[in-house]
């Protein structure tokens, strides 16, 4: 499955090609209050190095805990075209050879084809709960569970999130042992993790290496901070566990980077737990809600510290905001950097993203931002996130045209630009009283096209300036020495739209 990219845009602080291969795809889960019931695998002994190699034994922990971990099977039917050459029943049809020839508003005939999947899942209460991957199961006419003991059972689906891309399933089984979701272990970088799962089917299958990283943000842009490992983890490995050395699941296997090869190179993703967790109570009811704030938000350019007035590059800028959206209720504007939310610190524009999505709609926060280098609070009461009916802002109009005034190039940026004029207004649909200096050419390759600016695009402020007119700007642009950056701020299809470009 090709990675889709995804637009850090008005989906909470900003939030989703082709640079790899993700066998799997997943997101959070999380655990039911009506899960009570959830009886953890007890936490495995100390692993105890051998005294050969000084390398960690894993036997005792598989064995307590592979039991609670499942292999799924699953059955669907999609539709495929049939050629008459290839269908005996066809044949002979002389129906169907005009269609053929002719075509006509039957077109192809369609049958459908049954296909196989497989995948991982591991239960998470006695009473037949498992959590999985939702590409496992989606669209799914029948899922089969398999325990190791080799019973086998038809699993329904609970609740299912393709966003996240997690799974919640159900089977008619009691007194089930179950992985441990109770703690909230602090993953490390360098530390041991195993991971159990059915790998191109074969059942139970382990897998054990280190944590390489945390916090890492996929090429599509999903709203949760993975796992970063070494362990060997592969088709039908999804939807499986990733566990620590004392028995305890701190996250699920979601994703790999193949190069385009069938299987690992060492390079896996998991969802951690603790997003799983918060999840699967939502999963069980049937309805996932997530926060937005409506903003688009980026990260913060390295050579932009000091202009902000900010002491390292921890936390995000907002490029825009939605107007009538929360954060636009709150006062927050293009330009500010958002350093803490709901009183912790932001490090980057993924960690803003996944606080957002996380609070309940409807709650108000505490929000600090830094503006004209000085740090302010706001209080921003979170909407309700509709991914579905959320779309990116799309540019009016990419072509000026019309008289373009007196146009004049601002040396070191790779941009000319001109005054707004009637024709100019119309074609892009400005408000009669917008000012400012329209984007009338773009260098290719140039400082401005790097960093996003676009024909069609009105200039209203350098820095802390507003501009009228395309002589204001190209003064205030100018007063930029070279190597340092202009902070703009763009009226873009209607919408503010905050622009970082570093001088040359």
């Amino acid at each position: 499955m090709q990675l889709s990219k995804v637009t850090y845009a008005l989906v909470a602080a900003g939030v989703v090609g082709g640079l790899a291969t993700f066998y799997q795809q997943v997101d959070g889960l999380a655990v039911s209050p009506a899960h009570a019931a959830i009886q953890p695998a007890a936490v495995a002994p100390a692993v105890i190095p051998t005294a050969a190699a000084n390398l960690p034994d894993f036997t005792a922990l598989v064995d307590r805990v592979s039991p609670a971990v499942v292999n799924i099977s699953v059955r669907n039917e999609r539709k495929v075209a049939l050629d008459a050459d290839d269908d005996e029943d066809a044949q002979g049809d002389p129906m169907r050879e005009f269609f053929k020839r002719f075509g006509g508003p039957t077109g192809p005939q369609m049958r459908p084809q049954p296909t196989q999947g497989m995948g991982s899942g591991f239960i998470v209460s006695n009473d037949g709960y498992i959590v999985t991957n939702a590409h496992v199961v989606d669209d799914a006419s029948e899922v089969t569970v398999k325990l190791t003991d080799r019973r086998e059972f038809t699993a329904k689906v609970v609740g299912s999130d393709k966003r996240t891309d997690i799974a919640l399933i159900k089977i008619d089984a009691k007194d089930l042992p179950a992985l441990d979701m109770s703690a909230k272990p602090e993953v490390k970088r360098g530390e041991w993790v195993i991971a159990i799962g059915s790998p191109f089917g074969f059942e139970s299958s382990v897998s054990a290496g280190v944590v390489s990283g945390v916090h890492r943000a996929l090429p599509n842009g999903q709203m949760v901070p993975f796992i970063q490992t070494d362990v060997a983890v592969n088709p039908g490995n999804s939807g499986g566990p990733l566990l620590n050395l004392r028995g305890e699941v701190v996250g699920i296997n979601t994703a790999i980077i193949s190069e385009g090869r069938p299987g690992n190179v060492g390079v896996g993703f998991a969802m951690p737990i603790n997003v799983v967790r918060e999840l699967l109570p939502q999963l069980r009811a049937g309805k996932i809600t997530r926060g937005r704030i409506g903003v688009g938000i980026g990260p913060i350019p390295a050579d932009a510290v000091d202009e902000f007035g900010l002491k390292d590059r921890n936390g995000a800028v907002v490029l825009n905001v939605a107007p009538g959206g929360a954060a636009a209720k709150a006062g927050i504007e293009p330009g500010d950097v958002v350093i803490a939310y709901n009183g912790k610190v932001i490090r980057n524009r993924d960690e803003l993203v996944a606080m957002v999505t996380a609070t309940r709609p409807g709650t108000t926060v505490p929000v600090r931002i830094v503006r004209d280098r000085q740090e302010r609070n706001l209080n921003v009461t979170v909407e309700e996130l509709d991914l579905d009916a959320e779309t990116a802002s799309q540019r009016a109009c990419n072509d000026s045209g019309g008289a373009p005034g007196q146009p004049e190039t601002t040396s070191g940026f790779g941009i000319t630009i001109g005054n707004i004029t009637p024709e100019i207004a119309q074609r892009l649909r400005l408000n009669r009283n917008t000012s400012g200096a329209v984007v009338l050419g773009v260098e290719q390759g140039g400082a401005a096209a790097r960093a996003g600016l676009a024909e069609g695009d009105v200039i209203v402020r350098v820095g802390r300036e507003n501009v009228a007119n395309a002589t204001e700007a190209s003064r205030e642009m100018g007063r930029v020495p070279s190597g340092g950056t202009a902070f703009l701020r763009v009226l873009r299809g209607g919408q503010e739209t905050f622009v970082a470009v570093t001088k040359e």
